[in-house]
């Protein structure tokens, strides 16, 4: 049977420091990576963050993960300017990342799509490129096209749940389906026709 350790304040302590110790990743991580000059853009969770927070705050969902775009020729370049602030790479069940130290797992790490490549095999399309990004705060952040593109070919639950979530908000709606691939259209258009999905 599981054992709860913690309560009251205590909880929401380890609550507060989770979230920030991600915040803190991404913002190491990027903050690295433009001193080197390595193009990247930032992607998944904190991506869908950063854009849903400008349209209604209360609808963010917090995430664990940091994922970034690279070109797979900047690796060598990012391994570099990350290890300064003591991120190792290695790559876990295939997947490459950069741990936040020695002692951490891959949870608490960096994780690299590279553009233009597919991430699975079986993926209709390539992630994007590193050059469709824009500004969001502190961050090169994927283009919000850009984005929906690459959630619509991953198509994982979480994938489903952030694109849903800016259907509800009412930034992706049947205006989005021309410009998309035949696979991605018919994956948008059933999320649009089945929102409570």
């Amino acid at each position: 049977m599981l054992q709860i350790n913690y309560t009251g304040d205590a909880l929401w302590a380890r609550i507060e420091r989770a979230v920030e110790k991600v915040k803190q990743r991404l913002q190491r991580a990027a903050r690295l990576l433009e001193a080197a000059g390595i193009p990247y853009a930032v992607i998944g969770g904190n991506a869908v963050q950063l854009w849903v927070a400008q349209v209604d705050e209360a609808a963010v969902r917090n995430t664990q993960d940091v994922d970034i775009l690279l070109n797979r020729a900047d690796l060598p370049g990012a391994v570099q300017a990350l290890q300064a602030d003591r991120f190792i790479f290695a790559e876990v069940a295939g997947v490459p990342m950069f741990l936040d130290g020695p002692e951490a797992s891959p949870r608490d790490a960096v994780h690299v799509i590279f553009a233009e490549e597919k991430v699975s095999p079986l993926d209709p399309e390539p992630a994007p490129s590193v050059e469709e990004c824009r500004r969001i705060k502190d961050f090169q952040t994927l283009r919000l096209d850009a984005l929906v593109r690459m959630k619509l070919t991953s198509f994982r639950f979480k994938d489903r749940v952030h694109l849903l979530d800016m259907i509800s908000l009412g930034m992706i709606d049947e205006g989005w389906l021309d410009p998309l691939s035949p696979e991605l259209r018919r994956r948008l258009k059933e999320l649009l026709d089945n929102p409570g999905s």
